[in-house]
């Protein structure tokens, strides 16, 4: 297969990391391309199996530049309404370098001990946290989203997870509990347009608590 992308039109993100939510969307637009007869079965075997192994998004956007509806997701800090960091402040040169560093997830585990990611870190589009008997803490306050929606995978055993957000970011709890609990009623409802944290997974004989506090504020 040939498929080559005019590089005048190659978007400012395009050498940004792809997520796994970037590749299923680039798949999506494949199956419906093949459903309306637009590419071939052959060039739709192909193209999939590039997407699931492309590393950026400017390589996913070169597999469905021919198509229609093919306009990427906007990444963290693109868009009028988009942030850079949950205060709401625009996205600077470090904050957008940092994300480029971004391989689309990081595993989180705590067994019989601590985890915990604070200051300014990069908040992978996927983050999955394990904790068997210990206790895991991420400190979202100071840190750079990948993207305006990021997933935290949650497998909490026997164990704790404890999630700190500024003002103004969303959490949606979608975590599934036996004999366990998920505290996030005193987190403080997000501002339009700023980021999400969606919240997944199990909680087994454990618990998730989420907190919203100013940064620098004692948790």
């Amino acid at each position: 297969m040939t498929n080559t992308m005019d590089q005048r039109s190659v978007p400012p993100t395009a050498g940004l990391r792809a997520s796994d939510a970037d590749r299923d969307r680039t798949a999506a637009l494949l199956t419906d391309a093949l459903a309306e007869g637009r590419i071939t079965q052959d060039e739709h075997s192909e193209r999939l199996e590039s997407a699931y192994g492309a590393k950026t998004r400017g390589e996913l956007a070169a597999l469905t530049d021919d198509l229609p509806g093919n306009a990427p997701a906007p990444a963290y800090g693109d868009g009028p309404e988009a942030v850079a960091a949950p205060g709401g402040s625009a996205a600077s040169d470090a904050d957008r370098a940092l994300i480029a560093t971004g391989i689309g997830y990081e595993n989180i585990t705590a067994v019989f001990g601590a985890a915990e990611r604070k200051g300014r870190w990069l908040v992978e589009p996927r983050t999955n946290v394990s904790s068997m008997f210990g206790g895991i803490e991420l400190d979202l306050r100071d840190a750079v989203f990948s993207q305006v929606e990021v997933t935290v995978q949650c497998a909490i055993v026997f164990g704790s997870l404890e999630v700190v957000v500024p003002p103004g970011v969303r959490v949606v709890n979608e975590t599934s509990t036996v004999m366990g609990g998920v505290d996030v009623e005193g987190t403080a409802p997000g501002g339009h347009g700023g980021p999400t944290v969606r919240l997944t997974g199990l909680c087994l004989l454990g618990g998730i608590t989420v907190k919203t506090r100013l940064p620098g504020a004692a948790k």
